[in-house]
C-alpha cells in the first residue's frame, strides 16, 4: 500500500490540475497553483526526484487527471518468461510501457514486446489489471493501472532496442534483478500462475 503521504500529494495534484483547466477566477488560479507547488513541495520532500523534474511531469498534464496505463506484454517460451533488461536503471522487466492514443491495449503489448525484445507477438488474453499502489512499487507521482497481456511468440529475432540492453528468458525460480518501477517479482510469479488458467480469448 502506498504512504499516505504520496496518496495525499496525487490527490492534491489532480485538485490542482483540474482547477487549473476548468477555473476562469483569477484568485483561484492562483490557489490551484499554490496547491501544484504544495504537491511538488512533497514529492521532493520524500523523494529523490528534483522539483524542477516533478513541475515539468505536472505542467505537462492538463484537463481532468486520471490514472496512467502501462501495458506489459507477458511471453512463455517452455517453463520461461521474456524478459528485458532496461536502459534507464539495468535491471529487468517484462517488456512493456505507457498505453499509446490510437491503439489498443493489445496494440501497445505487440508495439513494445517488439520495439523491446524483437519479437513478433499476437495477443492472446488478458492475465490481469492492477493498481500500482497495492503492489510495493516505489513512489511515483503517477496514479498507474497496469495490465497484463499473455502473449505468443509468432517470429521475430530476440535482440535488445531502443530501450533495453539485453533479452533473456528466465525460469521461475531464477529470476535476475527487477526493475521495481515497472514490475515486482510477486507479480512475475503470478504471471507463471495465471498462464496455466482458463481464459476467454483476448477481445479487441
Amino acid at each position: 500500500m502506498e504512504p499516505l503521504w504520496l496518496q495525499w500529494a496525487k490527490q492534491i495534484q489532480a485538485i490542482s490540475q483540474a482547477g487549473l483547466a476548468y477555473s476562469k477566477d483569477i484568485y483561484d488560479l492562483e490557489r490551484f497553483e499554490m496547491l501544484r507547488t504544495l504537491s511538488v513541495d512533497i514529492l521532493k520532500r520524500y523523494t529523490d526526484a528534483e522539483s524542477e523534474r516533478i513541475r515539468e511531469l505536472f505542467a505537462s498534464e492538463t484537463g481532468y487527471a486520471t490514472p496512467k496505463v502501462d501495458v506489459r506484454g507477458v511471453v512463455f517460451e517452455g517453463d520461461k518468461i521474456l524478459l528485458v533488461q532496461e536502459r534507464l536503471d539495468g535491471a529487468w522487466s517484462l517488456p512493456g510501457g505507457w498505453a499509446d492514443i490510437g491503439l489498443s491495449p493489445k496494440e501497445v503489448a505487440v508495439k513494445e514486446v517488439r520495439e523491446e525484445s524483437g519479437l513478433d507477438v499476437k495477443p492472446v488474453r488478458l492475465l490481469g489489471i492492477l493498481d500500482k499502489k497495492f503492489h510495493g512499487h516505489p513512489p511515483s507521482p503517477w496514479h498507474i493501472y497496469k495490465i497484463f497481456i499473455l502473449c505468443e511468440s509468432i517470429g521475430g529475432r530476440m535482440g535488445a532496442g531502443m530501450e533495453t540492453l539485453q533479452v533473456g528468458l528466465f525460469e521461475r525460480d531464477q529470476l535476475p534483478e527487477l526493475s521495481a518501477q515497472r514490475n515486482t517479482k510477486a507479480q512475475i510469479e503470478r504471471m507463471f500462475e495465471l498462464r496455466d488458467l482458463p481464459g476467454e480469448v483476448l477481445c479487441d
